[in-house]
């Protein structure tokens, strides 16, 4: 399928997919995948946009980016050590956005990574390119 902006997003970061999207068997839900990454590796941006939360104040995301596409898209990247980027920023495909860490409520580093279009979680692993 066509992604954000009509071809394939990059991969916000290189790990090993530990939680997939969709419900889970405890009754809990992902709306998006977590990839496991040592912890300080570079979260990018998976298309050109617009930063528009850069902060920790939602509940278990822990340091959080925000960024809206074309189109009505919006990717976030969670459990962040640290963010690079702020509100406002334009941020191009591939630029680093922040940094892998544990923040929130995880107990490992990685990347949480949602896709959404308009306010609805779509699988990422249907637009990243190679999935």
């Amino acid at each position: 399928p066509a992604s954000v902006d009509g071809k394939q997003c990059r991969w916000p970061g290189r790990g090993r997919i530990i939680s997939g999207f969709g419900s889970k068997a405890n009754g809990e839900k992902n709306d998006g995948i977590n990839l496991a990454v040592p912890e300080g590796t570079s979260v990018k941006a998976v298309e050109a946009g617009t930063v528009i939360y850069a902060g920790n104040e939602l509940a278990n995301y822990g340091n959080l980016v925000l960024v809206r596409h074309a189109d009505g898209w919006v990717s976030a990247y969670a459990h962040n050590k640290d963010i690079v980027v702020k509100r406002g920023d334009k941020v191009r495909r591939g630029q680093t956005v922040a940094h892998a860490g544990m923040s929130g409520s995880v107990s490992s580093p990685q990347v949480h990574f949602e896709l959404r279009k308009g306010a609805k979680p779509v699988n990422p692993l249907d637009y990243l390119a190679g999935a």
